[in-house]
């Protein structure tokens, strides 16, 4: 017989149930019932709809829901523990509806509209842990959702969970506790745009913003500071890491605010770039961030300036473009097919040339995100200059580079990814010395906000950061 193979996916999972449902039943069973009935319609079903979320299956006093982002997840339940406390308010304290609440992010098998797994499981035991009114979450959501939620937590320590083969650290959100004043909102944050100069006399601009341990963010194929700041396809992930790190990005030679008429463009140029920005700035040891095509410059530099590199992040990247050491005939054919169209729709108005570029890179886009990608490509430089870029990506090779890295390292990679495939990102993690490879359930090539995969990333890095002792 063929066993049958389940979907799985990362998602947001909650669990909740009524507080002492047979003892309010018992007090009043006709009144409970239509009060509960009334809180579902009114409040609870259109706040999961309203934060994405799917209500997958209800008990007579629970229920178990699935949001895409344990941000949104977070969101709703807390909106819905505050609304209930309020609408119960005018009654006596022992008939008060209250729930219990356990959110958890982790992998769910889903079979057809039910999910089941060890995702729902320990969502099912945050659920009985924490107290009427109250949420208890995983450490993996605490984290997700640190610094962005005004949110306050407790931390419960690790605790041994029935059917969990290991303890689990456990946070509890309480509405009259800790969590009713939370942090002050933190102001807007700004980025700082300074110009360097490169080796070669190149003009190279870069942006400072956030707090803490310096992270360098190499260029990727095209960038532009400002739209990418405050567009809706980066925008999160900056704003997010810039909550944690001091973080340094820069347009790379030919693009953004950098000096657009260039005569160097190769993996040297693009090495002494992201030197000079450093030096600028005054840093003298840092993370060092790697995105796509911003990976193997990210290698170059790591290799060639251990002394600076703490850490090495290396995101759906490659070692070895896909034209290095190849004379096969196909390849180079497909590859001037793609020259000849950028050179001639890059600049255009209309964005059907570089759509096809855009749906490689975020095919779960948003119809906004796919608008502001398309429009970056075209403003961030010019046909020329993207066709040069593009046509040296293709033929680099950075795997002899690769062994001489001591820097500890994490590369992450999309499963699905359609622009770099996975096995690219491994490849790459295998030849650097004691890399950790990490995938994530998405299909899109930079990640964006409104996927599960997006806080897992983030929490990657963090960790990874945080935790592990430097190199060099």
């Amino acid at each position: 017989m063929t066993e049958e193979r389940f979907a799985r996916r990362l998602a947001a999972i909650v669990a909740a149930d009524m507080a002492g449902y047979s003892r309010l039943v018992g007090l009043d069973e006709t009144g409970t019932i239509a009060r509960q009935k009334r809180h579902r319609e009114e409040m609870i079903d259109p706040a999961v709809a309203s934060h994405r979320g799917r209500i997958v299956k209800t008990t007579g006093d629970g229920l178990l829901l699935e949001f895409p982002s344990v941000v949104d997840a977070m969101e709703c339940v807390v909106s819905v523990q505050r609304a209930m406390a309020a609408r119960e308010a005018g009654r006596p304290e022992a008939e008060r509806i209250r729930y219990r609440v356990g959110v958890h992010l982790g992998d769910i098998v889903v079979d057809g509209s039910d999910i089941l797994g060890d995702g729902v499981n320990i969502a099912a035991r945050l659920e009985a842990l924490a107290e009427p009114g109250g949420i208890c979450v995983s450490d993996l959501v605490r984290q997700s959702v640190e610094g962005r939620l005004g949110l306050d937590f407790e931390d419960l320590g690790e605790r041994a969970l029935k059917n969990i083969g290991k303890p689990l650290h456990v946070w509890r959100w309480r509405p009259g506790g800790l969590a009713v004043a939370g942090p002050a909102p933190r102001a807007p944050m700004e980025q700082s745009i300074r110009f360097c100069t490169a080796g070669d006399g190149t003009k190279i601009a870069y942006a400072l913003v956030g707090e803490g341990l310096p992270l360098v963010k190499t260029a990727n194929w095209y960038n532009q500071l400002e739209l990418d700041w405050e567009g809706p396809v980066w925008r999160r992930m900056f704003q997010e890491l810039a909550r944690d790190f001091r973080l340094l990005r820069y347009d790379q030679r030919g693009t953004g605010l950098s000096a657009r008429e260039v005569g160097d463009v190769s993996l040297d140029a693009w090495v002494g770039d992201v030197d000079a920005a450093v030096r600028a700035a005054g840093l003298e040891r840092f993370a060092l961030l790697g995105i796509s095509q911003g990976c193997p410059v990210a290698i170059a530099y790591a290799a060639r300036h251990p002394e600076k590199v703490s850490h090495l992040i290396l995101h759906g990247g490659y070692a070895k473009g896909w034209l290095a050491g190849t004379s096969e005939e196909a390849s180079l054919t497909r590859h001037e097919a793609m020259l000849t169209l950028i050179r001639q729709g890059w600049g255009r108005e209309s964005p059907a040339y570089r759509q096809m570029f855009t749906s490689m890179f975020i095919p779960g886009g948003t119809l906004e995100e796919s608008a502001s990608f398309n429009e970056t490509e075209r403003l961030s430089t010019s046909p020329g200059i993207a066709a040069r870029i593009f046509d040296v990506l293709a033929r680099l090779d950075v795997t002899a580079e690769t062994a001489r890295i001591v820097a500890p390292t994490l590369v992450t990679h999309c499963r699905d990814d359609r622009a770099v495939p996975l096995k690219a990102g491994r490849k790459m993690a295998s030849l650097i010395p004691g890399a950790r490879l990490e995938t994530l359930a998405s299909s899109n090539h930079v990640l964006l906000e409104h996927e599960p995969a997006f806080p897992r990333w983030l929490s990657l890095i963090r960790t990874f950061v945080r935790e592990t002792p430097p190199g060099g």
